[in-house]
């Protein structure tokens, strides 16, 4: 099955655009996880068990497991997935951008070391950079197009040929490097109006929204902006605000996460 394949079943079954992220910081982690050897993986396979019925999909940033030394979690993180969840994409949040040698290599961990169905990854070096991810003809390549820091502007509102460089980078992926049809994009929840001018450049190809939670990116707008026509075509991400959810008495870190995921999930299909 296709990385396009199961998100689609993923987006049906679960009745779901929400992407958990899955950013484990460890200063964040509830007392009991101290003195645990692999607290990273039982922290997100906790998180993951309580909310793997509202999601659409998973998305491990691979700098919060690099940092630690973690990337025996990550690997375990990613199997336990595949075993339990293997309807679920994974979505491994990389931003890989180097020339076409050194890609293929970044491509080989994403999709041989972590197993994931997706990687996003950095389009400034052109196409040749993301060549070696499109090799593997089943997994996605999520590309940045306008991202939901603010900084983002410095370059991707820069003039090309009369439109902004994020149009420019959006009519690429779709019109020329989709060779596969694996495609997708990253459109920042904090620009609601650039959500809906790059679906109406793309089509139907998913976007992959950060910045809903703790970024403070508006849900309605987000999803009235960049849904498609059989209310689907997101993965809206949210990520500390499902991970640290601040807990009622007498509710478990996990119970709070999976109250934050339905709470965002029904927000999210409201509009839809």
């Amino acid at each position: 099955m296709t990385f396009i394949q199961k998100l689609s079943q993923a987006w049906t079954s679960n009745q779901s655009l929400l992407c958990v992220g899955l950013d484990p910081d460890i200063k964040k982690f509830p007392a009991e996880f101290a003195s645990q050897p692999d607290a990273i993986f039982a922290f997100c396979k906790a998180i993951i068990d309580a909310t793997a019925d509202v999601a659409c999909s998973f998305k491990p940033q691979i700098a919060y497991f690099a940092a630690l030394r973690a990337e025996d979690q990550l690997e375990e993180i990613c199997r336990y997935l595949k075993q339990n969840y293997p309807h679920i994409p994974i979505v491994l949040d990389a931003k890989r951008g180097d020339i076409g040698a050194t890609a293929e290599q970044y491509a080989r961990e994403a999709f041989e070391r972590y197993e994931a169905d997706a990687v996003t990854v950095n389009p400034y070096m052109g196409f040749d950079s993301v060549a070696p991810y499109l090799e593997w003809k089943d997994r996605g390549a999520i590309v940045l197009c306008r991202t939901s820091n603010a900084g983002g502007s410095d370059l991707q509102f820069l003039d090309v040929g009369g439109k902004p460089l994020y149009q420019h980078v959006a009519h690429l992926v779709a019109d020329k490097w989709n060779t596969n049809g694996q495609c997708a994009l990253v459109v920042g929840a904090t620009f609601p109006n650039e959500i809906a001018q790059v679906r109406a450049l793309v089509g139907d190809m998913p976007l992959l929204i950060p910045g809903v939670g703790a970024q403070g990116g508006d849900v309605e707008s987000t999803v009235k902006a960049g849904r498609t026509a059989n209310g689907t075509g997101m993965m809206i991400n949210s990520s500390r605000a499902i991970l640290y959810a601040k807990t009622n008495e007498g509710e478990s870190f996990s119970a709070a996460a999976r109250r934050v995921a339905l709470e965002t999930r029904d927000a999210i299909n409201l509009y839809r």
